[in-house]
C-alpha cells in the first residue's frame, strides 16, 4: 500500500500526442507542444472515484467513473496499490474530440501523473503505463499505448503491451500538426482497417519502421525520409479524410521527411529537419483544407517535446 502524502490535491496537464507516427501502429508516437488536457484530482476519504466535472466540450462525456477514461485509469491505480481513499476528478479538454490526438489518453495520463502526487511514494512513469492503458481501452476499445507512451515520457516513444522506451530524436528536428475542423472517431477508424494484408504489406512496413527508428538514433534524416512511409494503413483511412492527400502533397512539397495521417484521424503531420521549415510548411497545409472546405488549426513543435507535468 502506498500511504497518502502531505497533499490532498494537485492538477497536471498532459500535451496532445501523434499516435502511430504513420509506420508503428499502435506502438509508436510522439507529443506535441501547445495543446492538451488539464486535469485536476483531490484526495476524498469515500473509496471511489468521482468524476466531479468535465469541462470545455460541447459532447456529453461519462461522468460515470467506470465508463471515462480518466476514472477508470484511477480505479486501476486503487485497487492495484489497495489504497484506503479515493479521487475526484475535475477534467478541463482541451483537445478536440475525435481529432487524432490523442484526446481520451491524455484525460488518463493527466489524471494519473496528478494522483500520482498524492501518494507517499509516487510511482515511476513506467509503473504509471499499466493503469493508463485500462484507461485508454475505454475509448479505443483496445489497449494501445501509442498515445499514452509519449504522453508519460515525453519525446518519442515505442509502446508495447508492458513498456515504454524513449527514442531518442535530435533536437533541432520539428513536427507540424493540422487539425482540419472534423471529426473522425476512433472506432470508425479502426474499423476501416478490417480485413486481409498481404505478407509483403508487413515486410514493408517493418523496413520503414526500422528506417526511422535507425534515422531517429543516428540523427540521420535520410534514413527518416527513406522509411516515413505508411503503406498499411494510410491507405485504407485515406478516404475518411477529406482534403488528406492534397494535405500531405503540401507537406511533402514543402519539405518534409514525411506525413501522414496523425493517430485515427483526420489531423496530418509532417516531420521537418528546422523549426523554421515547419513553421513556413504550417500555412500551406492548412490551405491545402480550405480547399477542401475545412477551417483549421496549426501547432510546431520539437518531436521530442516534453510529456505530461504537475502544474
Amino acid at each position: 500500500m502506498s500511504p497518502v502524502s502531505g497533499r490532498d490535491s494537485a492538477t497536471a496537464f498532459a500535451p496532445a500526442s501523434v499516435g502511430n507516427v504513420g509506420i508503428g501502429f499502435d506502438i509508436l508516437g510522439h507529443v506535441i507542444e501547445g495543446v492538451g488536457d488539464t486535469v485536476s484530482v483531490r484526495r476524498i476519504d469515500e473509496p471511489a472515484v468521482r468524476i466531479a466535472a468535465i469541462r470545455g466540450t460541447t459532447v456529453d462525456l461519462p461522468l460515470d467513473a467506470p465508463s471515462n477514461t480518466a476514472g477508470a485509469a484511477l480505479i486501476a491505480m486503487r485497487d492495484a496499490l489497495r489504497l484506503p481513499f479515493g479521487f475526484e476528478v475535475e477534467i478541463d479538454k482541451g483537445i478536440p474530440l475525435g481529432s487524432g490526438m490523442g484526446g481520451s489518453a491524455a484525460s488518463c495520463v493527466a489524471a494519473l501523473v496528478a494522483a500520482n502526487e498524492l501518494l507517499d511514494a509516487p510511482l515511476s512513469r513506467q509503473r504509471l503505463y499499466p493503469f493508463a492503458l485500462v484507461g485508454e481501452a475505454v475509448a479505443s476499445g483496445g489497449r494501445h499505448g501509442d498515445n499514452l507512451g509519449p504522453m508519460l515520457l515525453g519525446g518519442l516513444v515505442l509502446a508495447t503491451a508492458d513498456r515504454l522506451a524513449r527514442i531518442p530524436v535530435p533536437a533541432a528536428w520539428h513536427s507540424v500538426l493540422v487539425h482540419p475542423d472534423a471529426v473522425l472517431e476512433t472506432r470508425r477508424a479502426r474499423a476501416a482497417l478490417q480485413g486481409s494484408y498481404e505478407l509483403k504489406e508487413f515486410v514493408a512496413q517493418s523496413a520503414n519502421l526500422a528506417l526511422v527508428l535507425a534515422g531517429c538514433h543516428a540523427g540521420d534524416a535520410s534514413l527518416v525520409r527513406a522509411g516515413l512511409q505508411d503503406v498499411l494503413v494510410e491507405p485504407r483511412r485515406a478516404p475518411l479524410i477529406a482534403g488528406f492527400d492534397a494535405a500531405k502533397r503540401a507537406a511533402l512539397d514543402a519539405g518534409a521527411m514525411g506525413a501522414s495521417i496523425s493517430g485515427a484521424g483526420p489531423s496530418v503531420f509532417g516531420w521537418f529537419e528546422t523549426q523554421a521549415e515547419a513553421e513556413a510548411a504550417a500555412p500551406k497545409i492548412q490551405a491545402a483544407f480550405a480547399a477542401a472546405g475545412f477551417g483549421s488549426q496549426a501547432w510546431v513543435s520539437p518531436v521530442d517535446s516534453p510529456g505530461a507535468r504537475v502544474i
